[in-house]
């Protein structure tokens, strides 16, 4: 077991290595699409792996991807989901942006930052930071502290969620507790305004994602008729047991989503107990002990079930989300190696290694006659390599675990801090 740990850590760091570039990481070394560019997400999740290295060169790919996705910044602010800085050709997203492009800049920015103690690049990309957190304000449209994101809007970028989507709004107040730790230390004393934001953030995730019995709905409630018969409905099947996915005018969404569960505990949104009941409904329900992997989202979407009309439309050039694959039940490396993170850091050792082991089983399957092919995804029934190939943030999976089980925190701000 030594050896496959040592052996999967050293490739995934030769294949940061191959994603390295002038202008930043890439996000796979393959040349299919447009995976051969600078990422938004991919970029800084890379590189927050990249920064756990301590490897000189890798953190300075980090500083590039940042300054590079900076100066392709658009004019409201927008950070480009990708950027080819060959051609020139930028994406801000497809048939809507991608929001959680502009929430992980900020959080990249300032973990590269914060490790590095590089207050020159503060300075430079504090212009393009500041454009992006009012750009973050304004989408929150009703100036009631949670942003709303169209269908696509995100990384399940052909997936049916939207609206006030929980992963998102993770990420918003792990973007807020950033902004207010730059702040601080541009102006010497805190912004008390951004910490009542972030502290009002955090309360409202509380009291609108998670259902329990309470005789009363919570007091940072958004909607309270839309909440009663968001909690009425998942009463049945998934009430105190995982975070909603969603809500909007419509409704709730009640499908596990991997991320953002792990993201809750991660970011301390979640308290013990909650952490205890996802954990449990993880081994219960979630993942298979021939592959403990995460999936995006569970259970499932089939052609029997209602959601399957909208779903098999919901694509830009092929369909990907056939049942088990891409983001429907198809398992990530990507996710998992953050639930390595969170249970490390949690102490809860032995189930991290386990999961960590996982990814670096999925990391090293076969793809186009070639071992360690770093699949995009694995088959949530057949465990067969899927996506793309080389993939680097399935690498920083791996890259992510070791250093977390390690005692390294992947997310250095929290609330401690701020």
């Amino acid at each position: 077991m030594g050896n496959q740990t040592e052996d999967g850590y050293n490739k995934a760091l030769a294949l940061l290595y191959d994603c390295v570039t002038p202008d930043g990481f890439v996000a796979s070394t393959s040349k299919k699409d447009n995976y051969r560019r600078i990422w938004g997400r991919d970029g800084t999740i890379i590189s927050l792996a990249a920064i756990l290295t301590g490897d000189v060169n890798l953190i300075g790919t980090a500083q590039r991807t940042f300054e590079t996705l900076a100066a392709y910044q658009g004019p409201h602010g927008e950070i480009p989901s990708n950027v080819d800085t060959v051609t020139k050709r930028i994406s801000y997203g497809g048939t809507t942006g991608r929001v959680d492009a502009d929430l992980w800049f900020i959080i990249g920015c300032g973990e590269y930052w914060l490790a590095t103690g590089d207050d020159e690049f503060l300075e430079r990309l504090l212009p393009a930071i500041e454009k992006v957190r009012f750009l973050l304000g304004a989408w929150e449209f009703n100036n009631r502290g949670l942003i709303y994101v169209p269908l696509t809007g995100d990384w399940a970028d052909e997936y049916l969620h939207n609206g006030y989507v929980f992963y998102d709004q993770l990420l918003y107040l792990q973007a807020q507790r950033t902004l207010a730790r730059m702040d601080a230390a541009v102006h010497g004393s805190s912004d008390h305004a951004l910490n009542e934001k972030t502290s009002h953030l955090r309360h409202l995730l509380r009291a609108n994602y998670w259902f329990d019995d309470a005789q009363k709905p919570p007091a940072d409630v958004y909607h309270e008729v839309l909440y009663e018969k968001g909690r009425a409905a998942a009463s049945s099947h998934c009430a105190g047991n995982h975070w909603m996915s969603f809500f909007s005018p419509a409704g709730y969404g009640y499908r596990f989503d991997a991320f953002a569960n792990v993201l809750a505990s991660l970011l301390d949104v979640a308290d013990d107990a909650q952490r205890s009941k996802m954990d449990a409904f993880i081994v219960g329900e979630v993942i298979h002990d021939e592959l403990p992997l995460l999936p995006a989202f569970h259970p499932v979407i089939k052609p029997v079930d209602e959601d399957w009309e909208d779903l098999q439309v919901m694509f830009s050039y092929t369909f990907k989300n056939k049942p088990y694959e891409f983001h429907n039940g198809g398992l990530w490396p990507m996710v998992t190696g953050f639930y390595v993170a969170d249970l490390a850091r949690r102490q809860q050792t032995e189930e991290a290694r386990k999961y960590l082991q996982a990814i670096h089983r999925a990391n090293a399957l076969v793809m186009d006659g070639e071992a360690w092919g770093f699949p995009e995804f694995v088959h949530g029934r057949k465990f067969t390599p899927g996506g793309t190939r080389h993939q680097g943030w399935s690498a920083a999976a791996a890259i992510i675990g070791h250093h977390a089980l390690e005692g390294q925190h992947v997310f250095r701000i929290n609330d401690d801090e701020t």
